[in-house]
């Protein structure tokens, strides 16, 4: 199990790899195979059958996982790919920029 701050609806940059400098909303992080699913990042096509989901079949294109290390949170402030640090701040933890401090919860 990978250890991670990104969550659901954040907005990353990925630093890495074939699509490198694309940026996108989080879908789906999976912490048990270190995976995160990034909004029009890494789409490939996949080619189904009819069903009733797909009546009339055919190709669809579908945005597949990349892993965890790839990806930064983008600061709105910093606009850039930052490292996110944790903070106490009234008995509870927030996450932080660690290049400007900015607070994203």
């Amino acid at each position: 199990m990978i250890k991670t701050r990104l969550k659901k609806d954040d907005t990353v940059v990925v630093i890495s790899g074939a699509n490198q400098g694309q940026s996108g909303k989080v879908l789906f992080v999976d912490r048990k195979k270190g995976k995160i699913v990034v909004e029009g990042v890494n789409k490939k096509k996949k080619f189904v059958r009819p069903s009733q989901e797909y009546p009339k079949g055919g190709v669809i294109s579908l945005e597949y996982p990349i892993h965890i290390s790839n990806v930064q949170y983008f600061c709105d402030k910093c606009k850039i790919g930052v490292r996110i640090g944790m903070q106490d701040k009234n008995d509870s933890s927030i996450r932080v920029c660690r290049k400007c401090g900015k607070s994203f919860d």
